[in-house]
């Protein structure tokens, strides 16, 4: 473990300072841990800021994924971050997350295979540490009408019922839908659930003209394809 100093950041010198390092040097010469620090604003008795910033990266082996992932009640377990300070880093997370996520997206996306539903659905589902179950209701021409929630629950499932999803197809007047929902454990095999539940819903679909065209598990890395491998 890293023998870290307890300087505050006051007696640094101040083109060391992180905020003063920003303002002097601009924002892609501060580390990550210098960047953390500006959120944290201060440490404790025996961790300065920077100090603080820094073991909270060592404690995720400087992934800022990981880091993204923790919850205000995971942060506030460090000591020296109550909850105010964790609100702000989680927020401060988000708000990066959704800057790389979002992409410009025409206000009718088109979907033309399994890796646009993937792209299109990475703003929801990265970086979820909880399961998330959508569909997409498609038009004729294959344009994305809504994206709609279904269900959240924990780390292993989450529910899908099909009257539920049928209602929305039925409503939105759509002509076909794909489903998504993420395991958060990265593990891309369908599990028999997934697969039993894709079979009834597209069975379902079937007696109503809706098409299930694909189901999609997502992970933050890759994804799985029931279209592409031949599953549905």
């Amino acid at each position: 473990m890293e023998d870290y100093l307890s300087i505050k950041i006051s007696q640094l010198a101040e083109e060391d300072r992180p905020r003063e390092k920003l303002l002097l040097k601009g924002k892609s010469a501060l580390s990550d841990a210098e960047l953390l620090a500006i959120l944290l604003g201060s440490g404790t008795r025996s961790l300065s800021a920077l100090d603080l910033a820094r073991h909270i990266l060592n404690s995720v082996n400087h992934d800022l994924s990981q880091l993204a992932k923790m919850s205000v009640m995971d942060l506030k377990k460090f000591k020296g971050i109550g909850e105010a300070k964790a609100i702000t880093i989680v927020s401060a997370l988000e708000m990066g997350r959704r800057r790389k996520l979002i992409n410009e997206l025409p206000k009718r996306f088109k979907i033309g295979s399994s890796a646009d539903v993937y792209q299109f659905m990475k703003p929801d589902l990265m970086d979820e540490p909880i399961e998330h179950f959508y569909i997409l209701l498609l038009n004729r021409n294959n344009q994305v009408i809504k994206k709609q929630l279904i269900s959240h629950g924990g780390t292993a499932g989450t529910v899908a019922d099909p009257k539920v999803i049928f209602k929305y197809a039925i409503d939105a007047l759509a002509n076909s839908i794909i489903l998504v929902h993420n395991h958060p454990s990265g593990n891309l095999k369908p599990s028999e659930q997934d697969k039993r539940l894709t079979n009834k819903l597209k069975s379902a679909g079937d007696s109503l003209d809706i098409a299930v065209i694909d189901h999609i598990i997502f992970t933050d890395v890759a994804y799985f394809s029931f279209s592409d491998e031949g599953l549905i």
